[in-house]
C-alpha cells in the first residue's frame, strides 16, 4: 500500500479540485479495511470522471485503480468476480475472451466498476449495470466486510449507493453468451423518430437516438441480434467522420460568448457528420461502446418515465428554440432507454425510463452553460431524476419528491455510517445532513 500526503486532487476535466491530507493506493481488501477503519472522513475515487462532486473532498482518499484484479470465473454459472477498481474496458475484454457479455453497457469504458455501480451507470435497451450483480462485498464504516447476495433485502439499497453505505470491494456479475448485433444508423426528422420509440423498442434489441438540437433531426441507431457468420455489406460512412470532435471544438469555441452561434454550428455539424448512414456488425461492446472521451467535456443527464418522454421532449425543444434565452445546446443529446428495476436510488425504480444526456464541449465555461439549468428545471417539473455522476443542482428537498425510497435510504445510511465517515461536503448537502466540525 502506497501513501501520499498533502496533495491536490483534480478531476478529469479539471473542474473539481480538493486538497487532501492522505491518499492511499491500495491493492487488497485487507488494506481497504485498514484504511477505512482508521479514518475519520474518507472518500474513494477511480477514474475521476464524475461531473458531480462525489469522489473527493475528504481528508483521506483512496485511489482504487490499483485494486483491479479479475479474481475468478464460474463457467457453469457464467459469472465473473472482480475487485472494484477494475476498469470497465478490462472487465469487458475478459468476459469477451470467455465468449460472454453483459447485455447492457454504458457509453464509456474507462470508468472503474466501483464508481460505475455506485452512480447508477447504464447503457440502453436493458438495465442499469448494477442489475447484473449477483453478489458483492462492501467494507462498512468500522472496517468490517459485509457479504451481500441477490437474496438479501439490502441489495436493493447497495446497488446504487453513491458510496455512502460502504465501499464496494469484490463484485460478481452475471453474464450471458456473447452475441452479434447488426447496427444501422441514420438521420430522421424529429416528427418521425419521436413517435416510433415504443415501436422500435419492441422491434429491435438495441435502440439509441442522438438528438441534434436546433436542427429538427435525430440520429437513430438500431441493433438486431444476428448470427455472427451473417454477411453484412459494411458502410462506415465518409472517412472524414472521424474529425467530428475536432470540428465541434472549433465551432463551439466561442459559443459561451455568443450562445446563438450554437444553432448555426449545429446545422453545420449535422450536414457534415450526421446526414449520412452507416451499417455494420459487431458485439455489443465492439459496436456500441466509446473507447475514448475528450477531457474538455462537462456532462448532465436527466431521466423521465417512458410514458412522459414525448411531452417533456416537446417542452424542452420549444424552450431551447426560443431566441430570447441562452439555452443553446451542443450536439448530440444522447437518448437511451432503461428497463424498470427495484434498486432504491435507481432512475428506473418501478418504471421504464428514457435518459437524455446533455453535453457542454467546453468544461471550463460549463458554469455559464444555460442549457444545464433549463433542462434541470423542465425535467424536475415532470418528476425527472438526475444522473448521480453528472452535473445537477437538485438537493434533498427536490430529490425526496422523485425518489420513492429516498427517506428509507437516508435512514439506512445513518444506521450503517452513524459518524458520517463517507460524507464529503457535497454529499452532506445532498442528503441534508448536519456538517460536523
Amino acid at each position: 500500500m502506497k501513501q501520499d500526503k498533502n496533495g491536490l486532487w483534480v478531476s478529469w476535466n479539471e473542474n473539481l479540485t480538493h486538497n487532501y491530507k492522505s491518499l492511499y493506493k491500495i491493492t487488497s481488501e485487507k488494506e481497504l479495511q485498514e484504511v477505512i477503519a482508521s479514518s475519520e472522513k474518507i472518500r474513494v475515487f477511480g477514474s475521476k470522471q464524475s461531473s458531480a462532486d462525489i469522489a473527493s473532498g475528504a481528508e483521506t482518499l483512496i485511489d482504487s485503480t490499483s485494486y483491479n484484479k479479475i479474481l475468478s470465473f464460474n463457467d457453469a454459472e457464467l459469472t465473473i468476480t472482480v475487485q472494484s477498481g477494475v476498469i470497465l474496458g478490462d472487465l469487458l475484454e475478459a468476459i469477451e475472451a470467455k465468449g460472454w457479455c453483459i447485455p447492457c453497457l454504458p457509453d464509456i469504458n474507462t470508468v472503474t466498476i466501483g464508481g460505475a455501480l455506485a452512480t447508477g451507470t447504464h447503457g440502453t435497451s436493458g438495465n442499469l449495470l448494477c442489475e447484473y450483480i449477483t453478489n458483492c462485498s462492501i467494507i462498512l464504516a468500522d472496517g468490517s466486510v459485509k457479504e451481500i447476495t441477490v437474496k438479501d433485502e439490502l441489495i436493493d439499497a447497495v446497488r446504487v449507493s453513491l458510496g455512502v453505505l460502504g465501499v464496494l470491494s469484490e463484485i460478481t456479475f452475471k453474464c450471458e453468451p456473447i452475441y452479434t448485433l447488426h447496427i444501422k444508423e441514420g438521420p430522421e426528422a424529429d416528427k418521425i423518430w419521436l413517435h416510433k420509440i415504443e415501436e422500435r423498442l419492441q422491434k429491435h434489441d438495441f435502440l439509441r437516438i442522438l438528438w441534434l438540437p436546433h436542427t429538427d433531426k435525430g440520429y437513430v441507431i438500431t441493433g438486431d441480434k444476428i448470427n455472427s457468420n451473417t454477411d453484412i455489406k459494411e458502410n462506415l460512412g465518409p472517412t472524414y467522420l472521424k474529425h467530428r470532435r475536432t470540428t465541434s471544438k472549433i465551432l463551439y469555441k466561442y459559443t459561451h460568448i455568443f450562445p446563438w452561434f450554437t444553432a448555426i454550428a449545429n446545422k453545420l455539424l449535422y450536414r457534415g457528420f450526421f446526414s449520412s448512414t452507416k451499417e455494420y456488425k459487431g458485439s455489443l461492446y465492439q459496436a456500441t461502446v466509446t473507447k475514448s472521451r475528450g477531457s474538455t467535456l462537462e456532462l448532465a443527464e436527466w431521466t423521465i418515465g417512458l410514458d412522459k418522454f414525448s411531452e417533456v421532449f416537446e417542452e424542452l425543444k420549444t424552450e431551447i428554440n426560443k431566441w430570447s434565452n441562452k439555452s443553446f445546446i451542443h450536439i448530440p443529446m444522447d437518448i437511451r432507454f432503461v428497463h424498470k428495476d427495484k434498486s432504491w436510488l435507481s432512475y428506473a425504480y418501478g418504471k421504464d425510463i428514457v435518459t437524455m444526456g446533455c453535453v457542454s464541449r467546453s468544461a471550463a465555461t460549463a458554469d455559464t452553460y444555460e442549457a444545464f439549468k433549463s433542462i434541470e428545471n423542465i425535467f424536475l417539473k415532470h418528476g425527472g431524476k438526475p444522473h448521480w455522476a453528472k452535473r445537477f443542482m437538485a438537493k434533498d428537498a427536490e430529490l425526496s419528491k422523485v425518489y420513492e425510497k429516498w427517506d428509507d435510504f437516508k435512514l439506512l445510511r445513518r444506521k450503517l455510517d452513524p459518524t458520517n465517515k463517507f460524507l464529503n461536503p457535497y454529499l452532506t448537502e445532498l442528503f441534508n445532513e448536519k456538517q460536523e466540525n
